[in-house]
C-alpha cells in the first residue's frame, strides 16, 4: 500500500461510531493519516494501522496513542476503524515476522530439481505468443 499518496477518504459506519466513542474528530484522524509515528500491518486482510501519540510528555514518551486502520480500495482510502489506546504499545517486529514467514515458505519449496525428461515432454512451437500445453491439452504449462 502506498501510504504517502493522498486519496479521498471514505468513512465506514464503524469508524464513525468509534470516533464518536473515543471523541476523535475527522481532522485528528486525518492528522494521524498524514503524519504517523508508526505504521504496522493491520489485523484485517489488506489493511494498515497507523499510530500517533495523543500528546507527548517528552520527545520519546507519551501516555496515550491514537490508532487508525485503513484499507486502500482503488482511488479511495477507506477508514475502517479509529481508536484511542490508553498506554504505550510495543512496536511489532515486522522484520522478524517476515523472516519467520520466509523460513516457512522456504520449507515448503521442494529441494529436488525436476527431471530432465519432464522438460522433454513439452511440445515445442515456433510461435512464442501461443501458450504451450502439456500432452493432456487441458492445463497450461507454467
Amino acid at each position: 500500500m502506498d501510504i504517502l499518496r493522498s486519496r479521498t477518504l471514505a468513512w465506514t459506519a464503524h469508524a464513525r461510531a468509534k470516533m464518536n466513542f473515543y471523541r476523535l474528530s475527522e481532522g485528528r484522524v486525518r492528522r494521524v493519516l498524514h503524519a504517523p509515528k508508526r505504521v504496522e500491518e493491520g489485523v484485517a486482510p489488506r489493511t494498515i494501522a497507523l499510530m500517533q501519540p495523543a500528546s507527548m510528555k517528552t520527545a520519546t514518551t507519551w501516555a496515550q496513542e491514537i490508532w487508525v486502520m485503513v484499507q486502500d480500495a482503488g482511488s479511495k482510502r477507506k477508514v475502517i476503524s479509529a481508536w484511542r489506546y490508553p498506554g504505550v504499545t510495543k512496536p511489532r517486529a515486522v522484520l522478524q515476522m517476515m523472516q519467520k514467514e520466509y523460513r516457512e515458505y522456504a520449507k515448503e519449496i521442494p529441494k529436488e530439481k525436476p527431471a530432465a525428461s519432464e522438460f522433454l515432454t513439452r511440445p515445442v512451437t515456433k510461435n512464442k505468443r501461443r501458450r504451450l500445453y502439456t500432452h493432456d491439452f487441458n492445463k497450461p504449462v507454467v
